[in-house]
């Protein structure tokens, strides 16, 4: 919740400084409307046409690679919750005294993993479930070895199980790193700043009317914004309103197999 407080603060003050953008460009028009009798001045179309062009360019870049992320992000918590499973289903092939310490340290490490990422604003919880997926880890790799060198093993125990183990905990780095992808600041201080010249320029051009056209000022403003917000909460889906816990279902639904 402070991460979508502080995404739709970002947003309502891009918007009011469109707005107060807007009205600077207007003013500027409007002055030099009334020192020129021919008015604004002609040929500035290609100008405004690169900046708008540029504008919806980055917006297109940026939403696209935001909603990419966000699937990917998505597609991740399947991939592991299918990669434990795979293991967990592998552990058959060990010795029957060494698969039920194994299958419960296995419970434990689904619970760990099903809620590792669920608050990534709380740094100091993060890590504290991130070593202890490790720990586990460490633990599950160490015992299935022990297990696959028992002389009553299968024979192929260690060359089904030893892979599986190894895609098992490969993801979890894969899952940490995308919630570390994002693009750099500046992009998001080109977008912000692309769109303050933007409003200048529309100020701008209707300072040949009378009055004030709130109309196409506020809605410009407020799409602009909304855009701006919702490509920052799709690039960090567990911290805004918009989120994919939905997702970790499939890892509840794995534990409860586990039973």
């Amino acid at each position: 919740m402070i991460h979508a407080f502080f995404g739709s603060l970002l947003a309502f003050s891009l918007f009011f400084c469109m707005l107060i953008f807007s009205e600077v460009g207007r003013r500027i028009g409007a002055a030099r409307i009334a020192h020129d009798p021919d008015g604004l001045p002609k040929g500035v179309g290609a100008a405004e046409g690169a900046v708008f062009g540029l504008l919806g360019l980055i917006i297109a870049f940026t939403f696209s690679g935001a909603g990419s992320r966000f699937e990917a992000r998505r597609h991740l918590i399947t991939e592991e919750a299918n990669a434990i499973g795979t293991a967990y289903l592998r552990l058959d092939l060990l010795p029957g005294e060494a698969q039920p310490e194994l299958r419960e340290i296995f419970r434990r490490y689904v619970d760990v993993r099903s809620t590792v990422h669920l608050n990534l604003g709380d740094e100091t919880t993060t890590r504290a479930r991130r070593a202890e997926t490790a720990a586990l880890q460490r633990v599950i790799w160490t015992k299935a070895l022990n297990a696959c060198r028992r002389p009553d093993a299968a024979g192929h125990a260690a060359m089904l199980l030893i892979p599986a183990l190894n895609s098992m905990i490969d993801i979890t780095t894969t899952r940490t790193m995308a919630t570390r992808n994002h693009p750099p600041a500046v992009v998001f201080m080109l977008l912000a700043g692309l769109s303050l010249i933007a409003s200048l320029l529309v100020g701008y051009d209707v300072s040949t009317n009378k009055g004030r056209t709130w109309f196409h000022i506020l809605a410009f403003a407020a799409i602009m914004s909304l855009a701006y917000y919702v490509i920052l909460d799709l690039e960090f889906p567990r911290l805004g309103l918009i989120r994919i816990d939905a997702a970790d279902q499939v890892l509840i639904d794995l534990r409860k197999s586990m039973q």
